[in-house]
């Protein structure tokens, strides 16, 4: 299950090493190219509202197959794209069939007992980690070599070989409610406006997010300018940087039983912080990039652990109801923040970023304070 979370979750992060590649050959502008980051985003925040909930009425592994058809044939899809718009429709249903990483999380937070979550999440999120990093890496590798369209050819091929493997290998499991589809969307939305907890808990992780994927949106175009001057395998090489999220996200896991969400989320937030305020300061350094990228991905991913761990914990039997309202809010954050880090590099260049990003991190901050303290939060 790690492991195919971390080729699912790669999907919504190939083409951030590749964006210059596109814009080329479709001569678009910074904002335009900003969108197919935007619209990856968008999608996968479209199925946490109208796929995820699905979990707790049909067996997860039937969904899951589904998915994993759809992301080949919408992979296959931007491999051919003859334009922008095909390219973006591409993604957006790329992004829809990502879902398959929150079908599988909740799928084995359900299988284990309570105080095993934590160190089940952080296994999970170290899978999803090492996805979302590597993909970078490997998405600029192959772009470099054999285009960007290769990139969607190979993504296709991945995911048509872990369908299989999830649909031969996942358990089966029994559905929690008998709920119709438009009472379960219905109970998503009851949910979300009953449990303050999850309100909070929702927008804190939608700040942090937005202020990560702000970065992420424009590093490959920051790096591609001077005094840097770098290709698309070059910019993706960040990625393994970044692999710092994976540690994170382990140890993220074992510390939030011993010290508390609460105070794991604090901590995470101002490493981030200190990343964001080390890269604005200096512009021009490759090392303060990199010192600030090692920072921001061990936070990001240390809070994340930590936020899900007390999202779980607020109703066992809505699950994926919760964690899909929760990653909608999420994801909706990081769409939120790569158009708007995309526009502020537009406008101010790098400490923009960097600015936009700090500002996010305090928002962070201030839901955070707001958390409850309670037994059930693992505090």
């Amino acid at each position: 299950m790690t492991a195919a979370i971390a080729a699912t979750a790669a999907n919504l992060y190939y083409s951030q090493p590749i964006l210059p590649l596109i814009a080329r050959e479709f001569n678009l502008t910074d904002a335009k190219t900003g969108s197919v980051v935007a619209l990856t985003q968008f999608g996968y925040a479209a199925a946490l509202l109208f796929i995820s909930p699905l979990g707790d009425s049909l067996p997860r592994k039937r969904v899951i197959g589904i998915l994993s058809i759809l992301l080949v044939l919408s992979s296959t899809l931007a491999f051919a794209a003859p334009n922008l718009v095909v390219l973006l429709v591409s993604v957006f249903l790329i992004g829809l069939s990502a879902n398959i990483t929150q079908q599988l999380i909740p799928f084995a937070a359900s299988m284990v007992k309570p105080e095993e979550k934590g160190a089940t999440l952080g296994t999970l999120m170290m899978g999803l980690t090492v996805g979302i990093l590597l993909s970078r890496t490997l998405s600029g590798s192959v772009a470099e070599y054999f285009g960007w369209r290769a990139v969607f050819a190979m993504s296709a091929l991945l995911a048509a070989v872990f369908g299989l493997l999830l649909y031969k290998l996942l358990p089966h499991n029994t559905a929690h409610t008998s709920l119709n589809y438009k009472q379960l969307l219905k109970s998503t939305f009851v949910l979300y406006k009953k449990h303050k907890p999850l309100q909070i808990f929702t927008l804190a992780g939608a700040s942090w997010f937005a202020a990560f994927n702000a970065l992420w949106a424009t590093l490959a175009i920051h790096v591609s300018h001077a005094p840097f001057n770098y290709n698309a395998q070059q910019a993706g090489l960040f990625g393994v940087i970044a692999l710092a999220g994976v540690i994170g996200a382990k140890s993220s896991g074992k510390w939030v039983n011993k010290i508390g969400s609460k105070a794991m989320v604090k901590i995470a937030l101002a490493l981030i912080a200190i990343g964001f305020i080390i890269t604005g300061l200096y512009v021009s350094s490759l090392v303060a990039l990199i010192v600030g990228i090692i920072l921001i991905d061990f936070g990001v991913f240390s809070a994340q652990v930590a936020n899900q761990v007390r999202v779980f914990s607020i109703d066992p039997q809505a699950q994926s109801r919760i964690n899909g309202v929760y990653m909608l809010g999420y994801y909706l954050g990081g769409a939120l923040g790569s158009i708007t880090g995309v526009k502020a590099y537009q406008y101010f260049a790098w400490p923009g970023v960097a600015s936009v990003s700090l500002a996010f991190i305090l928002i962070a901050l201030l839901f955070n304070k707001f958390a409850p303290k309670s037994r059930n939060y693992h505090e």
